[in-house]
C-alpha cells in the first residue's frame, strides 16, 4: 500500500486498536511531522504508522503524552522494527518531549548511503532514495508546510505516503544491503542512531563569556602578527612608504604572498603550509606568516559567530552530526563543526562542565596502529603493543637496532611520524618534511622501518594493490567503498594506493568507535551522565560530580569492549580524564 490512504487517529480507542495491530507486525513504517527543525523549539504534530494494510495518522493535539503510552510502548520496543528515513530526527523528538527511547530502527538514509559505497554523486533525501529503488516519483511540497495548524487532507496524505513508501523502500535496500554483504555495517550503523540522537539532544556546554575573551585575545595578536608580517615582507621593497607604514600587500592572496617572499631571496614556488613548515625555521618571516595564518582562520572559523549556536532554550550547543560524514565511515559535524575546534586548551577549555557536573575525556589509544598491527598481524608491532612500552620508542629501538634507553626524542620522534604517517600512505617526501631530514634520510628511515615490520610492509603493499585491482575497499564490519579512478593516470594511482592503505584501519577504528557509542548510551541509562560530544575516537561524557569516578571506569570498561569484537590480537587501551573542561590533563 503506497497511497495517501490513511486512518486519523484522535481517539483513545482508535489509539489502542491502532496499537494493536502495529505491535503484531515485524516491520512498521513510521515518520513524524513537526512544527519546526529543532526539538528544544519546535513541537511534533504527528505520528505515521503504516502497515502493508493500514496507515495510522495520530494527531498529537488530541492527546496527553500519558494517553499516548500504547503507540509509545510499540515505538520503544524491539519488534516491530521501526523502518525511518534519517530515524535520528525522529528520535530526537520522541526522546525530547515523550521521553521515549526509539527501538530497532531500519534507517533507509543510513541504508542508501551504505549502498552507494562512497558515490558522492548519489543522492540519499526519501524522494531521491523511492525514485532509485521504487520508481516512484514523490511529492514533497508538503514537506515545509505550517504543520502547527489546521491540517489539510493534501497534507495528511502527504504524510501518509512518506510512511508507507518505507515499506517497499526497505524491502529493496535489504536486498542490496545483502548483495554487497553489507549486513554487519547496516546494523552497526542502524544500532548507533539513538545514541548520535541522544548526543546532538543532551548538547555541549560553552562558557560564553570565556569565548568572548579568548576571542579578544585572538584578534589583537592578529593585529599584532598582521603588522609584523607586513612590515617584514616590506623589507624586500626599495624603500617603506610615507610615514614609515607598511605596504598594503594582501596577506590572504596567495600571489601577492610568494612575490613578496621571492622579492626577500626565499625560493619558494607555492605558498602552500606544507612547503612553508619545511622553510620555517631558516626564515623567521615565513614563520610569522604561518602564525598569521594560524589566527586569521581561528577568527574566521572560530570567532564570535561560534556563540550563535548557542541554543536560546538550552544554553548549550546542540551540533548537528553527520553519522556517516565520510565513505570510511567516520562523523562529520556542522552547525558547528566541533570536531574542527583547535586543540589547544585555551578553545577547549570554554567548553565546560556546568556547575556540579563534571565531564570525562575518553579516547582510544593509537587505536589505529592496533588495528593496523591486528590486520597485519605483524609479531613484532604485536609484541611492542604487548609489552606495554612506549610504542613509538619502541619502534625506534626496532628500526635503529638500539637499546629503548639510547633512543633519542628525535629518534622518537621520527619513529612516531612514521608509525601515524604510512597508514595514511606517507611517502619519503612526506616524512622528510615533517622531521627536517633530507629525503634520502627519509628514504632511510622508511626502508628501516619496513624491515623491522615485514609484516606490516606486507600487509600495505597488499591492502594497496587490491584497491586498485578490485577498485574497492573493506573494513573490520564490512564497511565498502568502491572507487572510480582512471588507471591510465598515475597520480589517482598514486592516490588511490594511499586511500586503501588507509580506509580499512580508518574505516575499522569507525566501526569500534559506533559500537563504543551504542554500548555506551545504553550503559549510561542508569546514571546521570550523558555523550555530550564525539570526536573521531574520543567520546567526552557529562555526568554528576558524584558519580565521576563510576562513570570514568564505565566509559573505559566499554570502549575496550567495543574495541575487542573487532580486535583479537592486539590489546586495546582507553585513556580518560575527570576535569571541569574538555582538556586532557
Amino acid at each position: 500500500m503506497i497511497s495517501g490512504s490513511y486512518k486519523l487517529i484522535t481517539t483513545t480507542d482508535g489509539l489502542a486498536r491502532a496499537a494493536s495491530q502495529l505491535s503484531a507486525e515485524p516491520f512498521i513504517g513510521f515518520d513524524s511531522e513537526t512544527t519546526g527543525l529543532d526539538p528544544h523549539t519546535a513541537k511534533p504534530r504527528l505520528l505515521q504508522l503504516a502497515t502493508p494494510r493500514n496507515c495510522f495518522i495520530v494527531d498529537l493535539v488530541h492527546f496527553t503524552p500519558e494517553q499516548l503510552q500504547p503507540i509509545l510502548a510499540v515505538l520503544a520496543a524491539e519488534q516491530p522494527v521501526k523502518l525511518a528515513h534519517n530515524a535520528k530526527f525522529d528520535a530526537k523528538f520522541l526522546l525530547k518531549h515523550f521521553n521515549t527511547r526509539l527501538g530497532a530502527c531500519f534507517d533507509t538514509y543510513l541504508a542508501s548511503q551504505l549502498i552507494s559505497a562512497g558515490n558522492e554523486s548519489d543522492r540519499h533525501g526519501l524522494g531521491s532514495v523511492a525514485r532509485h529503488y521504487l520508481g516512484m516519483q514523490l511529492d514533497k511540497e508538503a514537506q515545509m508546510s505550517d504543520w502547527s495548524r489546521a491540517l489539510s487532507d493534501y497534507q495528511l496524505e502527504y504524510a501518509a505516503r512518506d510512511a508507507a513508501v518505507l515499506l517497499p523502500l526497505r524491502e529493496r535496500l535489504q536486498d542490496k544491503l545483502e548483495q554487497l554483504e553489507l549486513t554487519r555495517v547496516a546494523q552497526l550503523e542502524f544500532d548507533c542512531v539513538l545514541s548520535i540522537a541522544a548526543m546532538e539532544l543532551a548538547g555541549v556546554y560553552l562558557d560564553a563569556e570565556q569565548w568572548r575573551l579568548l576571542v579578544r585575545s585572538i584578534r589583537s595578536q592578529y593585529e599584532i602578527v598582521a603588522d609584523e608580517l607586513r612590515r617584514a615582507l616590506a623589507a624586500g621593497l626599495p624603500q617603506m612608504s610615507l610615514f614609515d607604514t607598511p605596504p598594503n600587500i594582501n596577506l590572504d592572496s596567495p600571489q601577492q604572498i610568494l612575490e613578496a617572499l621571492q622579492r626577500l631571496g626565499i625560493q619558494v614556488e607555492s605558498t602552500r603550509e606544507w612547503h612553508l613548515h619545511r622553510l620555517a625555521p631558516d626564515y623567521p618571516v615565513v614563520g610569522t606568516l604561518l602564525q598569521y595564518r594560524h589566527l586569521s582562520k581561528s577568527l574566521s572559523s572560530y570567532g564570535e559567530g561560534m556563540l550563535n549556536y548557542i541554543n536560546p532554550v538550552t544554553g548549550r550547543i546542540h551540533a548537528e552530526f553527520r553519522q556517516i560524514g565520510t565513505p570510511s565511515g567516520r562523523l562529520a559535524s556542522s552547525a558547528p563543526s566541533l570536531q574542527q575546534i583547535p586543540h589547544d586548551v585555551e578553545h577547549r577549555s570554554c567548553f565546560r562542565a556546568p556547575p556540579g557536573r563534571k565531564l570525562i575525556v575518553a579516547d582510544y589509544s593509537q587505536i589505529e596502529m592496533r588495528i593496523l598491527a591486528d590486520f597485519a598481524n605483524d609479531q613484532a608491532l604485536l609484541q611492542a603493543f604487548a609489552s606495554g612500552a612506549d610504542l613509538h620508542r619502541t619502534t625506534s629501538s626496532q628500526m635503529l637496532g638500539i637499546p629503548l634507553k639510547q633512543v633519542s626524542p628525535q629518534q622518537r620522534e621520527a619513529a612516531k611520524r612514521l608509525n601515524y604517517g604510512l597508514v595514511y600512505g606517507m611517502g619519503a617526501e612526506g616524512l622528510a618534511g615533517q622531521i627536517n631530514s633530507s629525503v634520502k634520510e627519509a628514504e632511510l628511515l622508511i626502508e628501516r622501518y619496513f624491515q623491522a615490520y615485514a609484516g606490516v610492509a606486507q600487509w600495505l603493499h597488499q591492502a594497496a594493490e587490491q584497491a586498485v585491482r578490485e577498485r574497492r575497499s573493506r573494513t573490520a564490519s564490512g564497511r565498502l567503498w568502491i572507487y572510480n579512478f582512471d588507471t591510465s593516470d598515475r597520480s589517482q594511482l598514486a592516490a588511490l594506493r594511499r586511500v586503501g592503505k588507509n580506509t580499512p584501519i580508518q574505516g575499522s577504528a569507525s566501526d569500534i568507535f559506533k559500537r563504543a557509542m551504542t554500548l555506551m548510551d545504553a550503559a549510561l541509562l542508569k546514571h546521570d551522565a550523558q555523550i555530550v560530544n564525539s570526536i573521531h575516537d574520543e567520546l567526552v561524557v557529562e555526568c554528576a560530580a558524584d558519580l565521576a569516578e563510576e562513570v570514568k571506569a564505565l566509559v573505559m570498561q566499554t570502549m575496550v569492549a567495543a574495541g575487542c569484537e573487532f580486535l583479537q590480537r592486539v590489546p586495546v587501551e582507553v585513556e580518560a580524564v575527570i576535569g571541569d573542561a574538555w582538556v586532557k590533563k
